[in-house]
């Protein structure tokens, strides 16, 4: 199975993550956990007050598995820990904190990035208090759910269990002194093509 690396292409205007989904299978294969007040360890309670969800946003180096339609081939995905960092950078500098979506296809209103965070140390960390095993480089986030028909129909039923990303990202195209001339050149052309 081939493994790419997606990179952010900074000189487009679109490049980096456009929007947060909450998903009911994230591809990260994390789920998020719902905050309380009242019992700060007990990952399962639901809080009327605080309607706040942690979880990762991206992992580094985590493959995940994709379907490509065309060539009806399975391929894995992958983030560095840089491009993980620059991609929470460029969110919140392009101010896109409150857009999310439903399972990537419904714009949802009243939900909105309150925390976000890079994993520098993983036992010290505040997933860690949450009993949620990150590794360093992990862009973690609470999302706040004002949201009254989101929070009753989906968080609180558990249809929904995680954070997927949108966004728009390059391949990144490893080339060694091994590659052929025609390999070259087919990279080159499927790199000019996207």
């Amino acid at each position: 199975m081939n493994l790419i690396e997606l990179i952010i292409n900074e000189f487009e205007e679109e490049g980096g993550i456009d929007a947060i989904s909450i998903v009911r299978n994230p591809a990260i294969e994390e789920n998020f956990v719902t905050l309380s007040k009242q019992a700060r360890y007990e990952l399962k309670t639901v809080d009327e007050e605080k309607r706040l969800l942690m979880g990762a946003l991206l992992i580094p180096e985590k493959p995940i598995v994709r379907f490509n339609e065309e060539t009806q081939e399975e391929y894995q995905i992958f983030f560095s820990k840089e491009t993980v960092r620059r991609a929470s950078e460029l969110f919140l500098k392009k101010s896109k904190q409150s857009r999310s979506t439903l399972e990537h296809a419904i714009p949802l209103e009243g939900l909105y990035l309150a925390e976000s965070w890079i994993v520098e140390d993983s036992a010290k960390d505040k997933s860690a208090l949450y009993n949620m095993e990150m590794p360093v480089g992990t862009w973690m986030g609470s999302v706040k759910v004002e949201n009254d028909e989101v929070w009753n129909n989906y968080i609180k039923t558990g249809e929904v269990l995680g954070f997927s990303i949108e966004g728009y990202f390059a391949e990144k195209v490893e080339m060694s002194a091994n590659n052929t001339e025609a390999e070259l050149i087919d990279a080159l052309v499927s790199l000019l093509s996207k």
